[in-house]
């Protein structure tokens, strides 16, 4: 095959605050043949998510930073137009980091196989893909609920939030969606079958935490920090445990995280606070995929994308949807068909 022409994102410079135009530089070079043991795959999908904002910041974190100049990290869906190694062939799709670029040359070690007659390769981003491996670890090893609990979930309808709520309720738990507008909080008791849901942009959430969460919170999955940690942090129930998955509230922050400062509730009422990342859990991948595509199949379980043409040129506007709340579901870019 001819060498193609490889459009690439690379960091320019660390943010402060949302992340700008002169953050990123737009470089083009021809793809990388692949070595031995090597695949060239193109990018069809890649995933948008709020953690990427924590990847471009310099200093301690779960994994290095992005170096300045180096493509952009994200995770993605490919097919394999080269291979070096005997695992793939040409045409078998795979995801993997392939970065924001059109074309990763990488260890096939690096990749995994997916079947897009499983589900359609956006699931594989989604559902089947690190949020869903997020919610499921998140929720049933840190999480632990128990049937009959009562659980919370903030950004309820997003790519993460979603999936917990409806793995609590397959669990047996009651569920309590926080989002943003009335849109979203309809989408999650009609859609995804959450019992309540909040609009954290209208009215009290204190307060309405108390109404529909009674007998306090057993389980609160947070994804966003912040001032909606706080006010759940007020209706703990007893021996409640909190999953601190993320924290998108803070991320932009030009200023000090805020952290609550009612966090004595936790002494209080004997309760948790735990965070988890999923690359710990990486070796379990294929049991919670197993899960979640049974439940899917078996329609108690629905995954929704919200996919954003226009290729890697469009990368850097399309991330800013993820803290203006303007994405519905999963984001995703499609690079190519």
């Amino acid at each position: 095959m001819s060498t193609p022409t490889n459009h690439q994102i690379r960091l320019a410079a660390r943010p402060v605050g949302l992340p700008k135009d002169s953050d990123w530089q737009r470089t083009e070079e021809p793809a990388r043949p692949p070595s031995e043991g090597e695949v060239l795959v193109q990018t069809l999908y890649l995933s948008l998510d709020p953690a990427m904002r924590g990847w471009m910041n310099e200093g301690k974190s779960y994994i290095p930073p992005v170096g300045l100049g180096e493509v952009m990290r994200a995770g993605g869906i490919g097919r394999v137009v080269a291979s070096a190694a005997p695992a793939f062939a040409v045409g078998d799709h795979v995801s993997g980091a392939l970065g924001v670029q059109e074309y990763a040359t990488l260890s096939a070690k690096a990749l995994t196989k997916v079947d897009p007659a499983l589900s359609p390769l956006p699931v594989h981003l989604s559902a089947l893909g690190m949020p869903g491996m997020t919610a499921y670890f998140g929720l049933l090893d840190v999480g632990q609920p128990k049937p009959g609990d009562t659980v919370v979930v903030s950004a309820g309808t997003g790519a993460v939030g979603a999936v917990v709520g409806q793995i609590a309720k397959i669990k047996g738990c009651r569920t309590v969606a926080i989002a943003g507008g009335p849109e979203k909080c309809r989408y999650a008791v009609e859609t995804l079958g959450y019992d309540a849901a909040i609009d954290y942009k209208a009215g009290d959430i204190r307060k309405d935490l108390r109404t529909h969460c009674p007998n306090g919170v057993d389980v609160y999955f947070d994804n966003v920090g912040g001032d909606i940690l706080e006010a759940v942090l007020a209706q703990l129930a007893r021996k409640a445990r909190i999953v601190v998955c993320g924290a998108i509230s803070q991320y932009n922050n030009t200023t000090a995280v805020k952290g609550p400062a009612n966090y004595l509730s936790l002494l209080v009422n004997r309760a948790r606070m735990e965070g988890m990342v999923v690359f710990d859990y990486a070796d379990r991948y294929p049991q919670a995929v197993a899960d979640i595509a049974g439940w899917i199949k078996e329609g108690r379980l629905v995954s929704r994308e919200d996919i954003v043409e226009g290729g890697v040129a469009a990368f850097p506007d399309t991330l800013l949807k993820l803290f203006t709340g303007e994405n519905f579901g999963k984001l995703a870019l499609k690079v190519a068909d």
